[in-house]
């Protein structure tokens, strides 16, 4: 790479020789202007106001206009005797965290390359300096007839300096921003949110100049003769008033092309019949070793010793054996226990129908104990 100045970085006390080198290049499409008629070449020329002719580059000098019009000669002699350290030299002032230097003065960029052996100790003390130091170097140098700023960073494992412009050469954004009062819902902010998670990171690699590719195939095509590529029809956008609908279309769009990702499936929702009315609600019980059928035929035996007494002591125990009966399932199914709670029902219905039987038959008295007595034995033959 061609150096474009030569110079020394003043470090303090340390100089280091070095040279400067654009760090960038350009790679539009350059035209040059034609006469439509004929093709012929339009080129400007420098000529003499007052002699009305061409002159050389070696006869052209600078000059600055003043205010009425008058020309003040300006000679490379003046130039070189001004009062400033920069006319050769990068003079760091300061190091300063490179997140304090607003992009906005941020301008041309450049290569500092060492200029012979004796500066590849020096050069390499700066940067490893500023890696260390995790800041930059803030250095004012002259370049092209006038004292600029920049900003010296480490890349890689070369210096690199970046024009800055002055503070004062920067706008303030005064009337830029909207003057209405304008309130963003959270909803917005959501989608906004979406929007910049769906679009993601980019490697900046991966970025190219299409209008110049574009360009370039014209081009060739005209050159061969052959009819240019024609642009594809793209559909014009449509109005979208509500800014919800325009970010909630800009997601969609932003997945569709990072290649048509879907929205992840719902989970299958696990269906349970309903129970019917009249089901007991308590749960089913589980199996167990043959409980179940016990109790079952337990309950339809004291059902048949029960059934056809017509007699007050009969029926009452009738409902004792029952409700002994009834209670006892229920309660060996349940898996608690309650074998206690069964024992006692069972008794006092017991007591009930003897009192009742008091004057009665024996035999309605003696089919009452009968059927107390025997709820407790299918109990314990469970």
């Amino acid at each position: 790479m061609r150096s474009i100045w030569n110079g020394a970085i003043s470090f303090g006390l340390v100089s280091i020789p070095i040279k400067l080198v654009n760090a960038t290049e350009s790679h539009a499409v350059s035209f040059r202007q034609i006469h439509t008629e004929d093709g012929g070449r339009i080129r400007y020329r420098k000529v003499c106001e007052l002699e009305d002719r061409e002159v050389t580059q070696a006869e052209i000098g600078k000059a600055y206009e003043d205010a009425d019009g008058s020309m003040v000669p300006i000679t490379d002699e003046d130039l070189s005797h001004l009062p400033i350290p920069t006319a050769r030299t990068i003079e760091i002032v300061a190091f300063v965290p490179e997140e304090r230097i607003d992009p906005l003065q941020m301008g041309a960029a450049y290569y500092l390359a060492a200029s012979g052996a004796p500066a590849a100790k020096p050069y390499t003390l700066l940067r490893e300096a500023l890696k260390r130091s995790n800041r930059v170097a803030i250095a004012k140098f002259a370049l092209r007839g006038r004292e600029r700023l920049g900003m010296l960073r480490v890349v890689g494992d070369a210096i690199a300096m970046h024009g800055l412009l002055w503070p004062d050469e920067v706008r303030a954004p005064e009337g830029v921003a909207p003057d209405a009062g304008v309130t963003v819902r959270d909803q917005e902010l959501d989608l906004a949110d979406a929007l910049m998670d769906t679009l993601g990171e980019i490697d900046l690699a991966d970025l190219h100049d299409e209008y110049r590719e574009a360009l370039e195939e014209v081009i060739a095509a005209k050159s061969a003769g052959e009819t240019p590529p024609e642009a594809r029809e793209e559909a014009a956008p449509g109005k979208v008033l509500d800014l919800m609908a325009a970010l909630e279309s800009s997601v969609r769009a932003a997945r569709e092309s990072r290649g048509g990702e879907e929205d992840a499936p719902a989970e299958e929702a696990e269906v349970r019949p309903l129970r019917e009315s009249g089901t007991p609600s308590r749960q089913t019980p589980k199996e167990t070793g043959g409980k179940k059928s016990t109790s079952a035929a337990a309950k339809k035996t004291a059902a048949k010793k029960t059934a056809g007494r017509t007699t007050a002591g009969k029926t009452v125990g009738k409902k004792a054996g029952e409700k002994a009966a009834a209670k006892e399932p229920a309660k060996k199914t349940a898996g608690r226990g309650t074998a206690t709670k069964s024992t006692t029902k069972s008794t006092t219905a017991k007591g009930a129908a003897t009192t009742n039987t008091a004057t009665r038959s024996a035999a309605a008295k003696s089919t009452a104990k009968s059927t107390a007595k025997k709820a407790p034995s299918r109990k314990r033959s469970a």
